[in-house]
């Protein structure tokens, strides 16, 4: 009877913190943000929300965001005729940050916090900004479309992997070893600089393209990332909730 009684315990328990889980999985998630510049980049980020002018709404910046993501796409194609456009791409990618990251920063200051309207609506412009950004990519002539096509794939299945930690585990991961939105970004930009000077490298025996080389090794990283968390999380979900013997 005493061992039944525990056995119930264990799993309304288990029942228990699951429900729990699922209700602050959007609203309540703990945010894991340990990239490079995740310090002096939320400091920033406090400094422009409290100089932003009230007329301009954390959904305004979502919008620039986003427009800015396809804006970056539009300029990576446009480069296959003119090199020149590079430099937009590191404007508009400039403007992407901006919006991207300063759009949940403001609604917590102003205390305007839509917690599950602005998980939804954020990370489904971020996979269609994505979609715009390496769909420009696939078409500038500076990267093989199957490497965009790969690392288009790649962040997605992070994402995936991330949501899904948001709402089993209750942790919002913003970044995958020390490596977040921001690093990227300016990776970005500096190989736009390295591809005005050399689009072509020298790489183990033989001469790639610069895009190539790199997004053969960002999709490599990726994929890596994707097992070892997906392995982690597992891992850390089987122990929680082990089936009662």
């Amino acid at each position: 009877m005493a061992s039944r009684m525990t056995e119930l315990g264990e799993v309304v328990d288990v029942e228990a913190r699951s429900e729990r889980r699922r209700a602050r999985s959007a609203s309540e998630a703990r945010r894991v943000q340990e990239s490079w510049v995740a310090g002096a980049e939320k400091k920033a980020l406090l400094w422009l929300a409290a100089r932003t002018p009230p007329w301009i709404g954390p959904d305004h910046l979502t919008v620039l965001g986003f427009a800015a993501q396809v804006g970056a796409g539009a300029c990576y194609a446009l480069a296959r005729w003119n090199r020149y456009a590079l430099l937009g791409a590191i404007l508009f990618l400039g403007l992407n940050w901006l919006g991207d990251s300063l759009d949940g920063t403001l609604a917590r200051v102003r205390l305007q916090q839509r917690p599950r309207y602005g998980f939804y609506v954020d990370h489904m412009v971020d996979s269609f900004g994505a979609l715009a950004l390496m769909g420009g990519l696939a078409l500038s002539g500076y990267m093989h479309p199957w490497i965009a096509a790969g690392l288009l794939v790649g962040f997605l299945m992070l994402s995936i992997q991330s949501y899904l930690a948001t709402h089993t585990l209750g942790e919002f991961r913003l970044s995958f070893w020390r490596f977040g939105p921001t690093e990227l970004r300016l990776l970005l930009a500096v190989g736009n600089l390295a591809l005005l000077w050399k689009p072509r490298v020298h790489f183990l025996s033989g001469v790639y393209r610069l895009f190539d080389v790199g997004g053969a090794i960002g999709l490599a990283g990726m994929t890596l990332m994707v097992i070892c968390f997906t392995a982690e999380n597992t891992l850390r979900l089987y122990r929680e909730e082990r089936v009662p013997q």
